[in-house]
């Protein structure tokens, strides 16, 4: 159950603040705007090797009624660079996470 009604998360989510203003399209579907916080985390991965390598990690978080049918495979486009979403990790309280890859 959400925490707070999708309305009240609305500014959590403002492009005025923190939030960025993305095109998101559902499979097959229309594009829609949608606005949320955009994070592309730097993260290091053990490769078995002396030195390990560092990778990316684009993720975007959300109203989960903004994308409540967001599934793997579905296109968004954020500061005008394409991504496809590859993970979709609703947390319950009414904030999706959207786990990207760069097309």
């Amino acid at each position: 159950m959400a925490v707070e009604t999708a309305s009240e998360l609305a500014v959590f989510f403002e492009t005025d603040d923190f939030g960025v203003a993305a095109t998101y399209t559902k499979q097959g579907g229309s594009p829609a705007t949608v606005n949320g916080i955009f994070d592309n985390e730097f993260f290091e991965v053990e490769t078995g090797g002396e030195v390990a390598v560092a990778m990316e990690q684009p993720r975007f978080a959300c109203r989960t009624s903004d994308v409540s049918t967001a599934s793997e495979g579905d296109s968004i486009t954020i500061n005008s660079i394409a991504y496809t979403v590859r993970v979709v990790q609703s947390d319950g309280t009414g904030v999706t996470v959207l786990v990207l890859e760069e097309n």
